[in-house]
């Protein structure tokens, strides 16, 4: 029988202070970064009020994690503006775009905009989170978990309620919105593989 372990991490660390200092600066942020601008995520926003006001935030580290409670998460950056509220409110709106939500996407991730002055393309739900009209769909979550992962943190959401305006198994489904390379893209017939 052959042994088919690979063993070129075979030698373990006496304790984590030593992993950390193993591991540490084996790759830098440039190199990191480099090495996720080929991987293309789904685009969302997500809002929140935690009662100073609406903020908006553009991620593309939605995921579903579980249908049975119904849980997703998302990283928020410690860099960004929105995140100090989202951090601190009880409940988000996660708005999953396609390419038709493109403006939204834009005007989430730009720095130095009010992403609620034209009020007629938002509202605010009766339970207080600010919504935007016309997405592909929303889902309103409580938040169940936060944790610090480092320049980020990792925020673990419960769906309590779901809105789709635009169904993608539908004749009118808009075309997937998705980040890949530092640029907006769409998926559709084009990019089939199969």
């Amino acid at each position: 029988m052959t042994d088919m372990t690979d063993h070129s991490y075979a030698a373990t660390p006496s304790s984590s202070d030593d992993l950390a200092t193993r591991w540490s600066g084996a790759v830098t942020a440039d190199e990191f970064k480099s090495v996720f601008r080929g991987h293309p995520g789904g685009v969302a926003v997500v809002t929140a009020d935690d009662g100073t006001g609406p903020v908006a935030l553009t991620v593309t580290s939605v995921a579903s994690v579980s249908v049975d409670p119904p849980l997703l998460i998302f990283s928020a950056s410690a860099y960004s503006s929105a995140t100090p509220t989202i951090l601190r409110a009880s409940s988000i709106v996660v708005h999953l775009l396609d390419a038709e939500d493109l403006p939204l996407a834009q005007l989430a991730s730009t720095s130095g905009v009010d992403r609620f002055a034209d009020t007629s393309a938002w509202t605010q739900l009766v339970t207080g989170e600010p919504v935007y009209r016309g997405v592909r769909a929303w889902i309103r979550c409580t938040v169940v978990d936060r944790i610090e992962a480092g320049g980020a943190t990792v925020i673990a959401a419960q769906a309590v309620q779901t809105s789709i305006a635009r169904d993608v198994e539908s004749e009118d489904g808009g075309a997937p919105l998705v980040y890949h390379n530092r640029t907006w893209h769409q998926l559709g017939d084009h990019s089939r593989l199969d």
